[in-house]
């Protein structure tokens, strides 16, 4: 942290300086992640830095910039410099970035693309949004199964310095249909005389450029690459995916799943930039939601008036079944969304994690049911707060938690897969939805219980 103090020190003296050779020098010599930090502590400079940095090593830092803050910064950057960044960028990341920024401003930077790169980007754009197809890049090498090892090498020397990796080439056949990947070490480790069909293993793992990007997320985790190939429908070879986009993905997946979770909808920015009224738009709705939840509760609650006035001790222990059943519903949900996510759990698992939950759920409900009959047990020893008939009271806690904790355990597993099912993300079974609909159905189960072992004693 001190590093980077001293270095904005000195780069605040270099502008003020107007030394900007100084500058130049100071910034090459940085890491790029380096730079990335002076940009987020002195966010009007910027422009500056960019347009003081050699070519490549702007390229290299806007790449790692998040949206908002490559657009603030491509705002001020001169035009020249503008045509210079996006025809420079590889094309995944110009598609990732040109995907975030309104169409009118699209139209007007392909226009500054070389023909070769606004034909690259075009492409690229057509695919959906969320597809595999936006991340992919062309940049990458291939081979033809006839192809020699010293011939294969004479190639990498010649076109790898233009591809995005070398760890990995593709072999195809005349019609660029992709038959399978061999790893660069396979190649350097081979005789010099050796052919590329000799490597063949017919072990290929590959991408359709129309899957999901989730799911691309889910097979590099499976299978430890640092790239794979995308094809389309007839197997014809389009690009490669690597894994920092990747990462990329996974990121904001999991950013997106965090919030939803958390009960909000995802945001497009950083916290710190989003406005104040877009940040209530975004959780606006589910409170309201929440809210008219909450509404059903009390109705609930007024439909039992006539018993709690009977018996107020069963509106004191309310809180104590409705939070067990929330508390386990949240639990389920949380478990399910995550191995979801995880690919540890698919659609047709629903009936082995249902009857799991059923169990689990069971044998929580008594633990927590005893302890429910033990403070029952505990407040009438010392405060007589029950009368002679406090054993059925306690008898209605625990039934009570046995079922409510069942119940909330079974609802926040099943309505991943519900929602999974209906097409909707798994991960807008909030932690806050399921509570309040437990909250709902567990005072339902108490009353019910509370009425029929109390009735014609306290009710």
């Amino acid at each position: 942290m001190e590093e980077l103090e001293m270095q904005v020190v000195h780069v605040e003296q270099l502008i003020e300086e107007g030394n900007l050779v100084a500058l130049e020098d100071f910034l090459n010599e940085l890491n790029i992640s380096d730079v990335e930090e002076l940009i987020d502590e002195l966010p009007e400079h910027g422009a500056l830095f960019l347009e003081t940095l050699n070519l490549k090593r702007a390229v290299n830092v806007f790449r790692i910039l998040d949206f908002p803050t490559q657009e603030r910064i491509f705002k001020k950057l001169s035009a020249a410099k503008v045509r210079e960044i996006i025809n420079e960028m590889p094309p995944d990341d110009r598609t990732s970035f040109f995907g975030e920024l309104k169409g009118d401003v699209v139209k007007r930077l392909i226009i500054m693309l070389s023909p070769e790169e606004r034909k690259e980007a075009l492409s690229l754009l057509g695919y959906p949004e969320d597809s595999v197809g936006r991340l992919m890049t062309p940049d990458y090498i291939t081979v033809k199964a006839h192809w020699s090892i010293t011939r294969i090498l004479d190639h990498i020397r010649r076109y790898g310095s233009a591809s995005e990796t070398i760890d990995v080439l593709y072999v195809i056949d005349s019609e660029g249909k992709l038959i399978d990947d061999i790893r660069i070490k396979d190649i350097l480790l081979a005789d010099p005389e050796t052919r590329v069909g000799e490597l063949i293993d017919n072990r290929l793992i590959s991408l359709n450029a129309n899957d999901p990007q989730e799911e691309a997320v889910t097979v590099f985790r499976m299978n430890n690459r640092v790239a794979l190939p995308v094809v389309d429908e007839q197997g014809i070879m389009l690009g490669i995916v690597t894994i920092d986009d990747i990462l990329w993905v996974a990121n904001e997946e999991y950013t997106e799943d965090m919030q939803r979770i958390g009960g909000t909808e995802a945001l497009d920015e950083p916290y710190l930039d989003v406005s104040i009224l877009h940040l209530v738009k975004k959780r606006g709705g589910w409170l309201v939601v929440l809210f008219l939840g909450q509404l059903l509760t009390a109705t609930v609650i007024e439909q039992f008036e006539g018993q709690l006035e009977k018996a107020v001790f069963l509106m004191v222990l309310m809180p104590l079944i409705m939070s067990s059943g929330g508390n386990s519903g949240s639990q389920a949900s949380t478990l399910i969304i995550q191995a979801m996510a995880m690919g540890e759990v698919t659609l047709s698992d629903w009936w082995r994690v249902m009857k799991r939950e059923i169990i689990s759920g069971l044998l929580l409900g008594m633990i927590l049911g005893v302890l429910g009959f033990v403070r029952v047990a505990g407040f009438e020893a010392f405060l007589d707060a029950y009368g002679e008939y406090w054993v059925l009271v306690g008898l209605v806690v625990s039934l009570s938690l046995v079922g409510v904790v069942m119940w909330g355990s079974l609802t926040g597993s099943m309505l991943p897969f519900i929602l999974r099912r209906l097409g909707a993300d798994p991960a807008s079974s909030s932690a806050p939805f399921v509570s309040t609909l437990v909250d709902v159905t567990g005072l339902i189960i108490y009353f019910t219980i509370a009425s029929l072992i109390l009735g014609g004693i306290y009710l």
